[in-house]
Order: C-alpha cells, then sequence, then structure tokens
C-alpha cells in the first residue's frame, strides 16, 4: 500500500497549525512517541495535474494546489508504531480546494489519495478544533457501504475490522488492507498537520 497523496484544508496554518506528535503536546501518551524534528516546510504548486478523483471530490472549488512535505524519520517512526504499518512513501501530497464565493478565497476542502488492493481511495478531510477528522472516503468499485464507516474518524480512533469496521461488502483481507492504509493516512495527516492537543 502506498500513500500517493494527502490533502489538508484551508491554509495549513489555519487548519492543521502543528503536529501532534510535535513533541508540543506534554499530556501525550508513551504509545505515542513524538519526533525527533518538524516536518520541513511545505512546497505548493498550483500548476500540476489534479487527479480527476480529487476533482470530483470538491465540485465547487474554483482551484485546487497540490503541495508536499517530506516526513522526518522520527515521524515515520512514530507513525508507524501508532499506526501498526510501514509507510511506502516518505513524501506527502495534499490537494487543497478552495473558492472564491463573495470575492473572497477560501479553503472549503482537503483531500488525499490512498492505494490499497490496487484501487486507489480518495479520503477527504475536514477540520474540527485544528485536528483532521475523515468527512468522506470515495473510491470506485469500493462497497458505499464500506467506505461509509469512516467517516468522522480521527487519529484517536480505531480502525479493526470486525472490531471497530465490518467489511461490509468487500473480501476481508481487502477490507483490512484499506482500513489500515487509511489508519496510516490519518495518521501521518495528524503528525504533519493536527494542532496540539491532549489525550
Amino acid at each position: 500500500m502506498k500513500i500517493f497523496a494527502m490533502v489538508v484544508a484551508l491554509s495549513l496554518a489555519s487548519l492543521f497549525a502543528t503536529a501532534c506528535s510535535s513533541g508540543n503536546d506534554t499530556n501525550k501518551t508513551a504509545s505515542s512517541p513524538a519526533p525527533a524534528a518538524p516536518a520541513a516546510p511545505a512546497k505548493e504548486a498550483a500548476g500540476e495535474d489534479i487527479p480527476a478523483p480529487v476533482r470530483a471530490a470538491f465540485p465547487d472549488a474554483q482551484s485546487i494546489t497540490k503541495q508536499h512535505r517530506d516526513l522526518t524519520p522520527a515521524q515515520i517512526a512514530a507513525i508507524e508504531k501508532e499506526a501498526g504499518g510501514k509507510l511506502d512513501d516518505t513524501d506527502h501530497h495534499s490537494y487543497l480546494a478552495f473558492s472564491n464565493a463573495g470575492g473572497a478565497r477560501k479553503q472549503i476542502g482537503a483531500a488525499t489519495v490512498v492505494e490499497a488492493n490496487g484501487k486507489q481511495m480518495v479520503v477527504v478531510y475536514e477540520s474540527r478544533n485544528g485536528l483532521p477528522f475523515i468527512k468522506e472516503v470515495r473510491a470506485d468499485g469500493v462497497a458505499q457501504a464500506f467506505l461509509d464507516q469512516f467517516k468522522g474518524k480521527g487519529h484517536d480512533d480505531k480502525f479493526q475490522i470486525g472490531q471497530d469496521l465490518k467489511a461490509q461488502g468487500v473480501d476481508g483481507a481487502a477490507a483490512k488492507e484499506a482500513a489500515d492504509a487509511i489508519h496510516r493516512d490519518i495518521m501521518t495527516m495528524e503528525t504533519l498537520y493536527g494542532s496540539a492537543h491532549s489525550h
């Protein structure tokens, strides 16, 4: 499973201020190790091609920009430990959707593209008190009942098939692979963009 791209909403400063596991959270539990260094500054590229499924997730957007950040080795280790799986790519991609309604540029959403079982899933995020939560997951050829279970989940939620989630029309092994990929995705979003909070 390779994370092809990830996305965050509105300006990163206002949406997901600092990483949850950046070491700023003094109430962080021992099961959530803090990375040694913050992420590299985001790089933005408005002119790059935006995948069609990402565009489809934001039909009201006047523009969508692509950015990327490189995860540090400490951040990778923390994500892999908490999510229980390996990250294939340290280059984090995100797509930010903007609207110009009312004459002001306003961010209306963020999304990531995750691959599992040979299928691409678009994970759309919203911000709640500076923390990323899944608004929806879209994927062609995947049962909607399965994808709907991810709505509203945050990085503290569980993603175990058979316990927290059901296969819902998806093969058990494929469901586990998809759930694991989405879990790593939201952990990466939280690491790079989530504001500090206590558990």
